[in-house]
């Protein structure tokens, strides 16, 4: 009996949550349809971007090494055509890595202020990854070598010093470079035998660092003032040692 009224208070309970769930259905299954379409759509629509997404990398790709290519077989003209066109309408990475190129051939051709406000230009691009910013900064503070002062320099160059970043120690010899033109040479000294005490500084860095140095040392000992010589001794009068002479016995024969 206590059998029969469990499943007879089962069947009821389904059967009113069977209602339940015609009721929202006729409510909302409408809605529910159209969200569900949505749903669908919005994963169609994002596969088709990171496809034609990817299709734009590979094409941007392919145009840079084209680039490169032309760039090597001094086809000067024909390789910053290409840039250009990479720069305008690539995708973002590839469209900095553009300009970064069009902004070194400048450099090349001995346009120095063009150049150096290429790679500024670069650096202050918020959206820009932080490793290329940096080395946009890196060069413009290079090309600004000849022409910024100290506090330029070190303004330019702190941040890039710092340990972790990526272009310590270009930045570091940057700094010792700038501090030997600006006379500042325990700064100069300070920096380049950081580099030097650093295990991790590249070869080709570390050997300038240690050519740097010695020239230091030697501009140093070079500017050191050589000691007065002795006084020479001031010759007797002619008649004095005469005088002084005892005067030879005579031999009487």
């Amino acid at each position: 009996m206590v059998d029969q009224r469990d499943s007879l208070a089962r069947e009821i309970d389904e059967e009113l949550r069977r209602e339940q769930l015609l009721k929202l259905w006729e409510r909302y299954g409408v809605h529910l349809i159209a969200a569900a379409a949505l749903i669908i759509a919005g994963i169609g629509g994002y596969k088709y971007y990171e496809h034609r997404r990817a299709l734009a990398a590979e094409a941007a790709g392919a145009s840079l090494v084209m680039a490169t290519r032309e760039a090597a077989q001094n086809k000067k003209a024909e390789a910053q055509k290409a840039l250009e066109g990479i720069a305008t309408n690539a995708p973002a990475g590839y469209a900095v890595i553009a300009r970064l190129r069009l902004a070194a051939a400048e450099r090349d051709a001995g346009k120095t202020a063009e150049a150096a406000a290429a790679f500024e230009a670069i650096a202050k691009e918020s959206s820009v990854d932080p490793l290329l910013t940096d080395y946009a900064q890196l060069q413009a503070a290079m090309l600004r070598l000849d022409s910024a002062s100290w506090t330029d320099m070190q303004n330019r160059l702190n941040g890039l010093a710092a340990d972790g970043n990526a272009w310590r120690f270009s930045a570091r010899e940057l700094l010792g470079l700038a501090a030997q033109k600006a006379g500042k040479t325990d700064e100069a000294r300070s920096e380049f035998t950081r580099l030097l005490g650093d295990r991790g500084t590249p070869p080709s860095i570390a050997e300038r660092a240690r050519i740097m140095l010695a020239m230091l040392t030697e501009a140093e000992l070079a500017g050191v003032p050589k000691p007065e010589a002795a006084p020479a001794p001031k010759a007797a009068p002619a008649g004095e040692d005469k005088a002084k002479a005892k005067p030879a016995d005579k031999k009487t024969k």
